[in-house]
């Protein structure tokens, strides 16, 4: 089961986004460029980028986000405990309304962390 949840997320993600991109808009590829130039290395390293795009994401209750910023974050080598400092600082901000996608996020980081 836990495999199979990033394996979905990470399809559906690959997939609609190759349409999206298939379909040549100027804006939403443009859009999508500075998303991806966002999180590159800067003055501000790629770790706190990630880590600030997930407390965002989880602020704003955007499942879809938190699962790709969490996948980041895997790949990058984040701990368990700097992942639950970036979902007590999410949920402080955002207030008990963030629990439910912190339960959501929790489930996801497991699953990678079984991958």
């Amino acid at each position: 089961m836990a495999d199979l949840l990033v394996e979905e997320f990470n399809a559906y993600r690959s997939r609609m986004n190759e349409q999206i991109s298939g379909a040549k808009n100027l804006i939403i590829n443009r859009l999508f460029n500075l998303d991806t130039n966002c999180y590159e290395p800067g003055t501000v390293d790629v770790v706190t980028k990630e880590m600030i795009g997930l407390a965002c994401s989880m602020v704003l209750r955007c499942d879809d986000c938190v699962k790709y910023h969490l996948g980041k974050c895997h790949e990058l080598g984040v701990t368990d405990q700097q992942i639950f400092e970036v979902f007590s600082i999410a949920n402080l901000i955002g207030g008990t309304i963030v629990i439910p996608h912190l339960r959501r996020a929790v489930e996801y980081w497991q699953a990678l962390n079984k991958n």
